[in-house]
Protein backbone atom coordinates (compact mmCIF):
# COMPACT_ATOMS: atom_id res chain seq x y z
CA UNK A 1 0.00 0.00 0.00
CA UNK A 2 1.35 3.40 -1.17
CA UNK A 3 0.53 6.96 0.39
CA UNK A 4 1.04 9.72 -0.94
CA UNK A 5 0.30 13.66 0.04
CA UNK A 6 0.06 17.30 -1.83
CA UNK A 7 -1.36 20.21 -1.39
CA UNK A 8 -4.54 22.13 -3.39
CA UNK A 9 -4.01 25.76 -3.20
CA UNK A 10 -7.61 27.85 -3.41
CA UNK A 11 -7.83 31.46 -3.69
CA UNK A 12 -11.50 31.92 -1.93
CA UNK A 13 -13.53 35.23 -1.45
CA UNK A 14 -15.16 34.34 1.42
CA UNK A 15 -18.58 34.33 2.73
CA UNK A 16 -19.63 30.78 1.41
CA UNK A 17 -18.16 30.96 -1.27
CA UNK A 18 -18.38 27.46 -3.25
CA UNK A 19 -15.37 25.94 -5.45
CA UNK A 20 -15.89 23.26 -7.61
CA UNK A 21 -12.53 21.26 -6.95
CA UNK A 22 -13.31 17.98 -8.83
CA UNK A 23 -10.48 18.64 -11.02
CA UNK A 24 -8.03 19.04 -8.55
CA UNK A 25 -8.63 16.31 -6.89
CA UNK A 26 -8.81 14.53 -10.27
CA UNK A 27 -5.36 15.70 -11.25
CA UNK A 28 -3.94 14.33 -7.42
CA UNK A 29 -5.28 10.61 -7.99
CA UNK A 30 -3.46 10.77 -11.72
CA UNK A 31 -0.23 12.59 -10.26
CA UNK A 32 -0.11 9.47 -7.61
CA UNK A 33 0.04 7.07 -10.48
CA UNK A 34 -2.00 4.50 -8.35
CA UNK A 35 -4.53 2.66 -10.05
CA UNK A 36 -6.92 1.77 -6.97
CA UNK A 37 -7.79 3.37 -3.54
CA UNK A 38 -8.80 6.60 -1.08
CA UNK A 39 -8.29 10.01 -1.71
CA UNK A 40 -8.63 11.92 1.58
CA UNK A 41 -8.83 15.33 0.91
CA UNK A 42 -8.94 17.69 4.74
CA UNK A 43 -9.15 21.32 4.95
CA UNK A 44 -6.73 22.41 8.18
CA UNK A 45 -9.27 25.74 8.70
CA UNK A 46 -11.66 26.04 11.38
CA UNK A 47 -14.09 28.06 8.92
CA UNK A 48 -14.36 26.33 5.37
CA UNK A 49 -15.41 22.48 4.84
CA UNK A 50 -16.00 20.23 1.94
CA UNK A 51 -18.83 17.96 0.65
CA UNK A 52 -20.20 17.00 -2.81
CA UNK A 53 -22.87 18.52 -4.47
CA UNK A 54 -24.22 18.07 -8.26
CA UNK A 55 -22.28 22.34 -8.80
CA UNK A 56 -25.00 23.86 -10.75
CA UNK A 57 -26.18 27.63 -9.61
CA UNK A 58 -29.43 26.24 -8.80
CA UNK A 59 -27.75 24.15 -5.93
CA UNK A 60 -25.53 26.35 -5.21
CA UNK A 61 -28.11 29.24 -4.41
CA UNK A 62 -30.18 26.10 -2.83
CA UNK A 63 -26.99 25.44 -0.26
CA UNK A 64 -26.29 28.89 0.53
CA UNK A 65 -29.74 29.48 0.92
CA UNK A 66 -30.02 26.84 3.88
CA UNK A 67 -27.02 28.10 5.48
CA UNK A 68 -28.47 31.55 6.08
CA UNK A 69 -31.63 29.72 7.34
CA UNK A 70 -30.41 27.28 10.12
CA UNK A 71 -26.95 29.27 10.73
CA UNK A 72 -28.03 33.48 10.22
CA UNK A 73 -24.80 35.76 10.27
CA UNK A 74 -26.56 37.98 11.78
CA UNK A 75 -27.91 36.06 15.40
CA UNK A 76 -25.84 36.60 18.35
CA UNK A 77 -22.51 34.24 18.47
CA UNK A 78 -20.49 33.87 21.98
CA UNK A 79 -17.49 33.66 19.36
CA UNK A 80 -17.91 37.34 18.10
CA UNK A 81 -18.37 38.75 21.74
CA UNK A 82 -14.70 37.04 22.60
CA UNK A 83 -12.59 37.96 19.42
CA UNK A 84 -14.48 40.80 17.60
CA UNK A 85 -13.88 38.78 14.22
CA UNK A 86 -17.30 38.77 13.15
CA UNK A 87 -17.09 34.64 11.75
CA UNK A 88 -18.41 33.24 14.48
CA UNK A 89 -21.39 31.55 12.19
CA UNK A 90 -18.63 30.97 10.07
CA UNK A 91 -17.30 28.32 12.56
CA UNK A 92 -20.96 27.25 13.45
CA UNK A 93 -21.41 26.31 9.85
CA UNK A 94 -17.87 24.57 8.99
CA UNK A 95 -18.40 22.13 12.05
CA UNK A 96 -21.85 21.41 10.59
CA UNK A 97 -20.83 20.08 7.15
CA UNK A 98 -16.74 18.85 8.39
CA UNK A 99 -13.47 19.40 7.20
CA UNK A 100 -12.69 16.31 5.33
CA UNK A 101 -14.14 14.43 2.81
CA UNK A 102 -12.94 10.65 1.14
CA UNK A 103 -13.73 9.77 -2.09
CA UNK A 104 -12.46 6.06 -3.46
CA UNK A 105 -11.01 6.01 -6.81
CA UNK A 106 -11.19 2.53 -9.29
CA UNK A 107 -8.71 2.26 -12.50
CA UNK A 108 -7.71 5.55 -11.97
CA UNK A 109 -10.87 7.53 -11.76
CA UNK A 110 -12.74 9.21 -9.20
CA UNK A 111 -15.56 7.01 -8.33
CA UNK A 112 -18.25 9.95 -7.85
CA UNK A 113 -21.84 10.06 -9.51
CA UNK A 114 -22.84 11.54 -12.94
CA UNK A 115 -24.14 14.64 -11.18
CA UNK A 116 -21.69 14.66 -8.64
CA UNK A 117 -18.79 17.07 -7.63
CA UNK A 118 -16.78 17.70 -4.97
CA UNK A 119 -16.87 21.32 -3.59
CA UNK A 120 -14.76 23.28 -1.10
CA UNK A 121 -16.91 26.00 0.88
CA UNK A 122 -15.26 28.81 2.63
CA UNK A 123 -17.88 30.05 5.41
CA UNK A 124 -15.61 32.74 6.73
CA UNK A 125 -16.45 36.47 6.28
CA UNK A 126 -13.43 37.69 3.91
CA UNK A 127 -11.23 36.31 0.98
CA UNK A 128 -8.27 33.50 2.25
CA UNK A 129 -5.75 31.75 1.00
CA UNK A 130 -6.44 28.40 1.80
CA UNK A 131 -4.54 24.93 1.05
CA UNK A 132 -6.26 21.98 1.44
CA UNK A 133 -4.27 18.75 2.13
CA UNK A 134 -4.87 15.55 -0.31
CA UNK A 135 -3.61 12.24 0.86
CA UNK A 136 -3.66 8.88 -1.78
CA UNK A 137 -3.48 5.80 -0.51
CA UNK A 138 -3.55 2.95 -2.82
CA UNK A 139 -2.07 0.38 -5.32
Amino acid sequence: MTVQTETIQLQTKGNADILDITTQVATAVRNSNLRDGTITLFTPSATSALTTIEYESGCISDLRRLFDEIIDPQRHYAHNARWQDGNGHSHVRAALLGPSLTVPFVNGRLTLGTWQQIIFVDFDNRPRQRELIAQVIGQ
